[in-house]
This record gives C-alpha cells, sequence and structure tokens, in this order.
C-alpha cells in the first residue's frame, strides 16, 4: 500500500484516495490519512461494554435505552448509547439518570460475566502482538512495531482486523486510536465512537493538539484544570508556547509531562502486563453439534486435561468456567466460583455441567471448552466437605486412578463417564 492509499473497514481493501466507497466490497467505511500506514502504537476502547456485553445476552434489550448500575452505590456504572442520547451518563446518580430517562432497563453489574468477556477481547488482542498493556477491564493499548510481515498488512489494517473480529466473535463493538505513541493513541479511540477508528500522525501534533481543553492531557485532573485556569491557562495551545523551566517552576513534576503532552511527546513504552493466568482445554468440533447429552460426553474429557495440567503445574482454581461458540461464532462464557480451589476433574465437571445443560437447549455449537481461573497454590485446594461425605472418598478415587495413569499411561484407566458412547 502507499501512503496515499486508504483502507476499507469492512473487507479490508486498500482504497484510492477519494473514494466514497469501497472498490471491492461497495461499502462507505473508508480509513483515509496520510500516515495510515505508517503508525504503529493503537488503543482500543471497548464500546459501552458492560451494557454491550448484555445487549449481546439479550436481544429484546437491543433497541432499549439500558442502564447498568444501581446496587449499594445507586450510580451509573455505564449505559448503552441510546440512554446517553437522553442524557445519562457514567458515575450519575440513579435517580437522576432515571430522571432524564425513565423507561430506561436497569440491569445490576455481573463483574464475572463481564470480566470473561474481557478476557476473550485481551485473548484476540494478544494474537496480533504480545505487547498489550491493558488499562482497565475494557481497554488496553498495543505496540504493532514490526508485524507488518507476520500479519501481511500495516498496523492500521491489522487493528481494523481485530475491530471486525471482535465484533463478529465475541459480539461487541470497539473503538481505535491510532498513532506514534501512546498519550496520542488513546485521544482519537475516544473522537469516533461508537465503532470508530480515528489516527493522529506525527506531523499534525501540534496543530491538533493546540486547540483542545488542558484538560485532554493524561494527569490534569479537575484540581490542576481549575488551577490552571486560574492563571489564564485553558487551551493546550498556551502550553505550547511556554517554556518548560517556567511550567516545572509553577507546576513542579507535572510542569514537564505538561510540557511534553502539550507537544505531544510521549516516551512511554507499551508494557504488557501478565494477569493472572487460567489453566483450560477446549475443543472445536467437526460438525456443529447441538444434542445435550452428547455435548455432556465432550466436557468431562476436556475436565480432566484441566485437572491434570493444574495438578501437574501444583495449582487449583476457585471459578470454574465454560465456553462455548455457537454455529454464528458467538461466544458464550459462564462462570461459578466455588466455594474452596479446586483441582479435582470430578468437581470442575459437577460445576460445569449444571451450566451446560442450561445452554445446551437446541443451539448448534462449534466449540466447547472449560477451564478455572483464580489459580492459588495447589496445597490449599479441595478440604474435606462436610456437607458431601462422599466428596472425600471421590477426592481419593481420583487421585488414586493419577497415580495408576503416571504409572501405566494415561490410557490404563478411566471413569464410567468417560468411556459412554
Amino acid at each position: 500500500m502507499t501512503a496515499t492509499q486508504g483502507l476499507c473497514r469492512d473487507c479490508f481493501s486498500p482504497v484510492p484516495e477519494g473514494a466514497e466507497r469501497c472498490p471491492a466490497c461497495r461499502r462507505p467505511r473508508l480509513l483515509f490519512h496520510p500516515e495510515l500506514h505508517g503508525l504503529t502504537i493503537a488503543h482500543l476502547d471497548c464500546d459501552a461494554f458492560y451494557a454491550a456485553v448484555e445487549k449481546r445476552d439479550n436481544p429484546e434489550l437491543r433497541d432499549k435505552p439500558l442502564i447498568i448500575g444501581g446496587g449499594t452505590r445507586g450510580v451509573v456504572s455505564t449505559c448503552c448509547y441510546i440512554a446517553r442520547i437522553r442524557g445519562v451518563r457514567s458515575a450519575m446518580p440513579m435517580f437522576k439518570a432515571l430522571a432524564a430517562c425513565p423507561e430506561a432497563v436497569v440491569i445490576k453489574p455481573d463483574m464475572s460475566k463481564y470480566a470473561a468477556v474481557a478476557r476473550d477481547v485481551r485473548a484476540l488482542m494478544r494474537d496480533l502482538t504480545p505487547l498489550v498493556e491493558p488499562v482497565s477491564i475494557d481497554e488496553a493499548f498495543l505496540d504493532l512495531t514490526g508485524t507488518e510481515r507476520l500479519h501481511h498488512g500495516s498496523a492500521a489494517a491489522s487493528m481494523a482486523r481485530l475491530a471486525k473480529r471482535i465484533e463478529d466473535d465475541i459480539g461487541i463493538t470497539v473503538s481505535v486510536g491510532l498513532s506514534h505513541n501512546k498519550f496520542l493513541a488513546k485521544i482519537p479511540s475516544d473522537l469516533d465512537k461508537p465503532r470508530g477508528f480515528a489516527v493522529i500522525g506525527r506531523e499534525e501534533t501540534l496543530a491538533f493538539l493546540a486547540s483542545k481543553p488542558v484538560s485532554m492531557i493524561w494527569g490534569v485532573g479537575k484540581a490542576l484544570e481549575a488551577k490552571l485556569a486560574r492563571e489564564g491557562i485553558t487551551r493546550i495551545s498556551q502550553l505550547q508556547k511556554m517554556e518548560e523551566n517556567d511550567l516545572m517552576a509553577r507546576y513542579g513534576s507535572m510542569g514537564r509531562r505538561l510540557f511534553r503532552l502539550s507537544r505531544g511527546l510521549d516516551s512511554r513504552h507499551v508494557e504488557p502486563v501478565h494477569e493472572a493466568k487460567s489453566i483450560s482445554s477446549e475443543t472445536t468440533f467437526m460438525r456443529d453439534i447441538s444434542n445435550a447429552a452428547e455435548l455432556d460426553r465432550i466436557l468431562w474429557p476436556l475436565c480432566e486435561k484441566v485437572s491434570r495440567r493444574a495438578k501437574a503445574a501444583g495449582l487449583a482454581g476457585s471459578t470454574v468456567v465454560l465456553k462455548l461458540k455457537s454455529d454464528d461464532f458467538r461466544i458464550r462464557t459462564r462462570n461459578q466460583t466455588l466455594h474452596d480451589p479446586t483441582q479435582l476433574a470430578e468437581v470442575i465437571y459437577r460445576t460445569a455441567a449444571p451450566m451446560l445443560a442450561r445452554e445446551a437447549t437446541g443451539t448448534s455449537f462449534r466449540l466447547l471448552g472449560v477451564g478455572i481461573s483464580g489459580l492459588t497454590d495447589g496445597d490449599l485446594s479441595d478440604p474435606p466437605d462436610f456437607l458431601d461425605p462422599d466428596a472425600a472418598r471421590r477426592a481419593a478415587a481420583e487421585r488414586a486412578m493419577d497415580r495408576l495413569r503416571d504409572k501405566f499411561g494415561d490410557k490404563s484407566i478411566g471413569k464410567g463417564r468417560g468411556l459412554r458412547k
């Protein structure tokens, strides 16, 4: 691609400058920028994340104003764009939100579900680059420097593909900012929402920032914004005219940040954060499966694989995670937190099987997976359960089978449910 070529966000074909529709797919979602294919630092932000997940899981909510919040704090956690048009905002007291939009549907946050979806989004990010730095549950920086040959395209093309893949596979939308450093990548991801893709190039940096309010600078909160305003500084262009020593004399170390960021200078690297890992196993079927009994038969050996890996690593999980991908490529994740961490296949199966039964009601699935998260030391796992006297017997039997497998091989012994046809 040449520097003057644009990009179609739907089919990812190169688009000649000035085109109104993609010559390949005839769609109008086109990207043009002189530096489009030379920028490699991206910021990805999920659109109205909690609300988007709830709307994905309940299509009846699709065209309704939706507020996620309430509970003990009585404030809006987030809301969909329909509710935002009516005047609802994050952190708004619930009584004010409902006054602005009385017809809104209110749902309390389900953080375990949102965390599971966030993990799925992060996994797709890491398919592009190991340099992924989460900022919060629903946003992250990515550094795609040097990935052009691997992905056969620029960072812009890779991010457009990622946005489309998240939308198709996970069922939520995201907005992307692309620039030459982290500060400038985060700004455009907020400029074109939802399903946005905005770019700030090197050549336009000073001019782009000049007209913006000082509150756009990372680290300028309400208190500093007010202090700057008292001194007559409200726009970034005013900071651009000031000397670094003068800003540092007035505002200490923050003065250096004001000097650098007002000029678009940000030397911070994208630092990957390795979150607490999970242990999982999944399988993609040769044909889609809707039969509940057949899915249940497949679940057990996956639980055994997870258990064996956990035991080998000396780890246990406090949450069992079920993953399903339907025939339309939508991913469902279901979680259940345990009273005590486990590394036993029997416990994993007994927890996952009811979750699977609730989902296996006729939908055709192409993938089934199970795992454990919230990992901890395996020595802390599976204490005696006085409410289930047979639990100790089942655990002892499973560990005896493990010893036989260690000695004679994995296929030397198995449970009856693993032999069902």
